[in-house]
């Protein structure tokens, strides 16, 4: 078993020091991160510069890119063999809803997915998570059971686990996607010479969190597994456009 961890935290993240120790044993841990925090990288990947890959005393592979290069990079091109699954994270933070879209953690996982590989993107969720041992106890599960029955075709699962000690979980629930409110306004401020700056507002609150979401999940105390998609091609839309484009 071969399992290729990465991150949008950095190298040095509490997060994925604490994943890698989880999964020990499991088979050939590799761990491929960004040089620094990359986080709300989204599917970036560097084409204007070459990257350079270099090796912490820890063991830890770093990559000055963003988490897509680390993922790309490693299977495209240092790894010999293809690995058996990509999982990313732990994220100290949510990746719930509208969040993947910018999210480097999901973004890590999806290009694992891409290049065929069973990808997991993990994420502890609350104001100040600290519990990294419960989300790198479930991500285990998850991998143990992916060991046990393995999915025979690329999936890609996005995962969110309640900053709860492992024995409060209320278990695994199937959830979809919620939606947030639109995000706060940016900050204007003004810096010592004067130059006007601006900082990117926090994420909405949820505006979709009702059952079968995975907001609703999290908040009633389950680990949400939500499996993503790529194709963004809205089948919905094609005979109110295939009208417009005929009129």
């Amino acid at each position: 078993m071969r399992i290729l961890l990465s991150n949008d935290d950095g190298y040095f993240a509490p997060g994925i020091a604490v994943l890698a120790e989880a999964l020990r044993g499991l088979g050939e841990i590799v761990v491929v991160a960004p040089e620094r925090d990359r986080s709300g990288a989204s599917n970036s990947l560097t084409l204007d510069r070459p990257l350079s890959l270099r090796q912490a005393p820890n063991g830890f592979y770093f990559v000055n890119g963003t988490p897509t290069d680390c993922v790309h990079l490693a299977v495209t091109g240092m790894l010999d063999e293809l690995p058996d699954m990509v999982i990313s994270g732990i994220n100290h933070g949510a990746n719930m809803g509208d969040d993947t879209i910018y999210s480097g953690t999901v973004a890590a996982a999806t290009e694992g997915f891409l290049l065929g590989v069973p990808a997991i993107a993990i994420s502890l969720v609350g104001k100040e998570p600290s519990r990294f041992a419960t989300a790198a106890r479930v991500a285990r599960e998850l991998a143990e059971r992916f060991i046990a029955n393995p999915i025979h075709e690329p999936v890609l699962l996005n995962v969110n686990v309640p900053d709860l000690p492992h024995e409060q979980l209320a278990g695994l629930q199937l959830t979809r996607l919620g939606k947030r409110h639109k995000a706060e306004p940016v900050i204007k401020i003004t810096t010592p010479r004067n130059e006007t700056m601006y900082w990117v507002g926090a994420a909405g609150a949820a505006q979709d969190a009702g059952e079968g979401t995975d907001f609703h999940a999290v908040a009633a105390g389950y680990v949400s597994v939500t499996p993503l998609q790529i194709d963004l091609t809205d089948q919905q839309q094609f005979p109110r456009i295939r009208s417009w484009l005929a009129s």
